[in-house]
């Protein structure tokens, strides 16, 4: 039997960071992986270059349905602090859209910092190494590994959601979440494009490949409801419905049988524009529309809501203009579901943190036993956020185990 201080599960974002952290501590600790090949979720992030955080992470860009939760984590470890680390390792970045920080050459170059903070700790490696069983023994934990049985006073769980399967996503830390009895807050794909039902996409297939700036909202956005939300990012139809930064955004907001409203021209009132241009603009209604939208969008919009392409903009009445102004400012449409776990960037929902404390992470109802990152109910905004909440609540978990 192996004995360390701390076992990690998971040697993702999260859980590298933890491991070093506590490791640097002076503890002996053992981190475990099943997969072959180590952070594929940061090798792949970011178009390769790892969208590594956000300069403006804070509570307010994270979903969770106890969203006070993530507080402290994010007070005590700050996206400055993770800058000072990558600045300390010399990685080269740079700044984004709205905060996003990515490396100028690689992701590679945020997993081997994360090993050389874990070598600095003299971390232990056991990947690949799949955990058969986790059970409660007089000193800890026992862990029954293919690789041999580890004991460990603490066991930390940095196994992730269920987003991506291909490249390893498990239910790991559910299952242990529902041996030990602790509450869930249901798992669903978040960031994620949307679709739609066939028939109903069947106008705007053709249109796949276009992409323009928009606002997006769903939901109550008056306070009475959480799930309220807008964002102005870009939009991109798909064939088989909507994705970009837009709607990867709204997803996680996005309540299954409730419409999203997309304003499509969010700089301009098109109808007051279209009414008070009637006089003078003698152009058909698909060339106005053209002025501001790829003509292949404005021609299959104005067919998709019963107006002819010929249609001239001087012969029609204001109440058809207000028409096509609130199907274009306010388009209204309800998705039929997602691409799922496979598209989606993480999973919104999981270990439920009303069982967890805020400080440490660890689970109240089981002492010694830690839930950081992906795995419970703390969902950061597209463009860095979730990679903070990897490195705060590993932290967090690091310095407390």
């Amino acid at each position: 039997m192996a004995k360390f201080d701390v076992a990690v599960i998971g040697a993702g974002a999260a859980g590298m960071m933890c491991a070093a952290t506590a490791a640097q501590r002076g503890l002996r600790v053992v981190l475990i992986d099943h997969a072959a090949k180590l952070a594929e979720k940061i090798r792949i992030s970011g178009g390769g270059r790892c969208n590594f955080t956000n300069i403006n992470a804070g509570p307010a860009n994270f979903l969770s349905e106890n969203p006070h939760f993530c507080k402290s984590a994010l007070s005590r470890y700050t996206p400055q602090d993770f800058l000072a680390l990558v600045k300390r390792h010399r990685i080269g970045y740079h700044e984004k859209h709205k905060g996003q920080l990515f490396c100028d050459d690689s992701a590679e170059q945020i997993i081997d910092m994360l090993k050389d903070e874990c070598a600095a700790g003299d971390v232990h490696w056991r990947m690949p190494c799949k955990v058969e069983s986790l059970a409660q023994g007089e000193a800890g934990f026992v862990l029954q590994t293919d690789s041999g049985v580890i004991e460990a006073p603490s066991v930390v769980i940095a196994t992730g959601g269920l987003s991506i399967p291909k490249i390893g996503a498990t239910d790991f830390g559910y299952r242990i979440a529902g041996q030990f009895a602790l509450r869930m807050v249901e798992p669903r794909p978040a960031l994620v494009p949307l679709t739609f039902d066939a028939q109903q996409w069947a106008p705007f297939v053709e249109m796949a490949g276009i992409a323009l700036e928009v606002d997006v909202e769903t939901g109550s956005l008056k306070g009475r409801n959480p799930s309220g939300a807008r964002f102005r990012e870009d939009l991109l139809f798909t064939h088989r419905g909507l994705s970009g930064p837009a709607i990867l955004q709204i997803s996680s907001y996005w309540q299954p049988g409730t419409p999203i409203v997309i304003n499509l021209l969010p700089e301009l009132d098109l109808a007051a524009t279209l009414i008070e241009g009637k006089n003078t603009i003698k152009k058909q209604l698909g060339n106005v529309l053209a002025q501001w939208l790829p003509t292949r969008l404005a021609e299959g919009l104005l067919l998709a809501h019963g107006f002819a392409l010929d249609a001239r903009l001087a012969d029609l009445p204001d109440a058809q203009l207000r028409k096509l102004g609130a199907a274009i400012n306010q388009w209204s449409l309800t998705p039929n579901g997602s691409e799922g776990y496979k598209k989606a960037e993480v999973t919104r929902g999981g270990i439920d943190t009303r069982e967890l404390s805020q400080q440490t992470m660890m689970a109240t109802k089981v002492p010694g036993l830690y839930f950081i990152g992906e795995t419970v109910d703390v969902t950061g905004w597209l463009g860095g956020y979730n990679f903070q909440w990897a490195w705060a609540s590993g932290v967090a978990a690091g310095q407390a185990v």
